[in-house]
């Protein structure tokens, strides 16, 4: 289910009463390349993505989750035991935003958390993160594992080659570019943690550490369940 983001991202930028040129002058972008990703005539590159989301006040989920199919227990029989949408996403209903230079994000099942992005990222041969070939920025923790082809992973002045299997874990407030230098697809699965109203960049900034040791967290399930409580308190 391919998304219209740009006329998401107009709709969310018409609602703030901002200009589209303040917009563009703000990411650093020109505003006839802005005019053009709202019309359709262009997708965005990742690093535009975030940006024009940051800016905008929005998080990746609540512009993929605007899409969320809102599925009944009576329009899912056949096919499984009565699930919601809550806990079974059909891959016909699986959100997919396919950006500029080869790169598309599909958005897994999320039970409609806010605690983290599941995707699963395709870069084809030589897709890049940034068209420009600058490396980006953003609040969050990515966390990934690639399962096919290769990609090369820049952070900071350090360069890592991706193989299938291999996994990473990286502030993303960290400058870092992902490209696909091979002649293959290169696919993964990514879990970005972290919303732009969410200033943390580890588990001492989220305040968990004491309550890890207190309730004796040893998988990466019970440190989601410590976050999701402590974002309900």
């Amino acid at each position: 289910m391919n998304l219209d983001v740009g006329a998401e991202l107009r709709r969310i930028r018409e609602s703030k009463k901002l200009s589209l040129r303040s917009v563009a002058t703000a990411v650093g972008v020109s505003a006839s390349l802005l005019s053009q990703v709202e019309t359709g005539k262009t997708q965005p590159s990742v690093s535009t993505l975030y940006a024009l989301v940051n800016h905008l006040g929005v998080s990746l989920d609540g512009l993929m989750g605007q899409h969320r199919p809102s599925l009944t227990v009576a329009q899912t029989p056949e096919r499984g035991t009565g699930a919601s949408d809550a806990v079974v996403q059909r891959s016909s209903d699986m959100p997919t935003i396919e950006m500029e230079n080869g790169v598309v994000w599909e958005r897994l099942a999320d039970g409609g958390s806010n605690v983290a992005d599941p995707l699963i990222v395709t870069y084809s041969p030589g897709g890049s993160s940034s068209v420009e070939g600058k490396l980006m920025r953003h609040t969050a923790l990515e966390y990934g594992v690639l399962i096919e082809g290769e990609l090369t992973l820049k952070i900071d002045f350090e360069e890592y080659t991706l193989l299938p299997g291999d996994s990473f874990c990286f502030d993303a407030n960290r400058p870092h570019l992902y490209q696909n230098n091979s002649t293959r697809t290169a696919k993964g699965i990514w879990f970005v943690i972290g919303r732009r109203e969410m200033t943390y960049k580890s588990l001492d900034d989220l305040g968990l550490t004491t309550l890890i040791e207190e309730r004796k967290i040893k998988s990466a399930v019970d440190v989601l369940k410590v976050m999701k409580s402590q974002r309900q308190e």
